[in-house]
């Protein structure tokens, strides 16, 4: 939120008739504004706790059998806790590769948080959601921000046209993408400053004062001797082995969250929480959390709401000539008074993934301002099944953008054509598209 408001203040403010502000951050007190609140949410999540009878033993834990951890406390004493049931839900840490010669010299996602200074010239090495978004918000602050990927570009498991149309616009914003990498060799720090080198080779990035290293998280799990519940793991990995119910192969432990492996997003950990509870505890037998259509954000400059398959993914599974696309890509209303040549001007994207007769809308994704605010009411539509004649035959409200999500390929935008045909409308929606 800070590097929005800072992207406003410095370009757009006079666009909108104010004199243009003089925009200087005070990163220390931010830094203990967004502390505080942290600690205002734990202290709330632990009264919850105390509220509902909860006992909290706090160490280390590990499996002594199925039913039974030990727990080591801090100073050394070792608790042991037996339960009907147990719960892992342990999550993920930043996963920092040894091999990179001076790794101890870079900080990860979580030392991003505790950094006092605003640095002048960083480098983020990753190319997924929490490399881009760390790369956003230090280049909307005013870092010199220098992001390097291993291949061509971020993202690259996300629909090709909106991995696409963010890679544009962090360049249009001014971060420096090193692409084709392999990654870092070597990071050595210089008379205070840090020089990065790249496998791939050519000149190195020298004179940083941060390097942040996002390159993934692995779940923690080595250290819970699972083994000794009969707790399985995915073969060749440190995921547990979990299905939709959350069970896992020892009937008394059950798992969710990062440690699985599947959708690695908090609120989806939430909600098979709830789910197993209402099952073990409440008596509603089959309950169980969905992993499709998971509306999913990522908080980038701009911002990425997607919910569903891209269009690779779509014609892999259904094929070619039963996937339809449509696409639009406008400016913003926010950018209408902008005094700028209208091809410079910020562009929001977006596309609907159709399949079938039918046309089911398989696939919903936009990229642009308010993207994450709009996902939630489509990604409710997307799992009651909608159609494109079901957005089509919906009132569009104006002009919030997402108006161009319920006219798109209607008022004389074609859609693209990779296959079926427009189809009438239709009610009762099956879950898969009619091939």
């Amino acid at each position: 939120m800070a590097a929005t408001m800072a992207e406003m203040m410095k370009h757009d403010a006079k666009e909108y008739g104010f004199d243009q502000p003089t925009v200087t951050l005070d990163f220390p007190a931010l830094k203990k504004k967004r502390d505080d609140y942290i600690v205002r949410l734990n202290s709330i999540y632990a009264g919850g706790l105390k509220r509902a009878g909860v006992d909290e033993v706090i160490g280390d834990a590990t499996f002594v059998d199925a039913h039974t951890l030990a727990i080591t406390k801090e100073g050394g004493e070792v608790v042991n806790v037996t339960a009907d049931k147990i719960l892992v839900a342990t999550g993920g840490r930043p996963n920092l590769p040894e091999s990179v010669e001076g790794i101890e010299h870079v900080i990860s996602s979580d030392g991003f948080f505790e950094m006092e200074d605003l640095p002048k010239k960083v480098v983020v090495v990753g190319a997924g959601y929490i490399a881009v978004e760390l790369a956003g918000v230090l280049n909307g602050l005013g870092t010199d921000t220098h992001l390097v990927v291993r291949k061509h570009k971020a993202l690259r498991n996300f629909d090709d046209d909106i991995s696409d149309h963010l890679d544009s616009e962090m360049q249009r914003q001014g971060v420096t993408i090193h692409r084709n990498t392999n990654g870092v060799s070597k990071v050595e720090v210089i008379d205070g400053k840090k020089k990065v080198h790249l496998v791939a080779g050519g000149d190195p990035i020298e004179d940083v004062d941060v390097v942040l290293y996002a390159p993934g998280r692995l779940p923690n799990t080595e250290t819970l001797n699972l083994d000794k519940a009969g707790v399985k793991l995915v073969e060749g990995k440190t995921i547990i082995q979990a299905d939709d119910f959350q069970n896992t192969s020892a009937d008394s432990v059950f798992a969710l969250g990062d440690v699985c492996g599947k959708v690695e997003l908090t609120p989806m950990a939430i909600a098979a929480g709830r789910r197993l509870a209402d099952r073990l505890f409440g008596g509603i037998t089959h309950a169980k959390t969905s992993y499709d259509l998971v509306p999913t954000v990522v908080f980038s400059h701009p911002t990425i709401g997607t919910c569903g398959m891209s269009e690779a993914q779509a014609t892999e599974k259904y094929g070619k000539d039963n996937v339809k696309v449509y696409k639009s890509r406008f400016p913003n209303l926010y950018y209408g008074i902008f005094s700028m040549d209208p091809e410079a001007k910020p562009r929001t994207l977006m596309k609907l993934v159709c399949a079938g007769k039918n046309e089911l809308v398989v696939g919903l994704h936009i990229i642009g301002m308010g993207a994450d605010e709009m996902l939630q009411g489509f990604g409710v539509a997307m799992k009651m099944g909608c159609t494109k004649s079901d957005l089509d035959s919906c009132i569009a409200i104006h002009p919030t953008g997402s108006e161009e999500l319920v006219t798109m390929g209607t008022w004389g935008t074609a859609p693209e054509e990779t296959g079926a045909k427009i189809s009438p409308l239709m009610g009762a929606v099956p879950p898969e598209p009619t091939l």
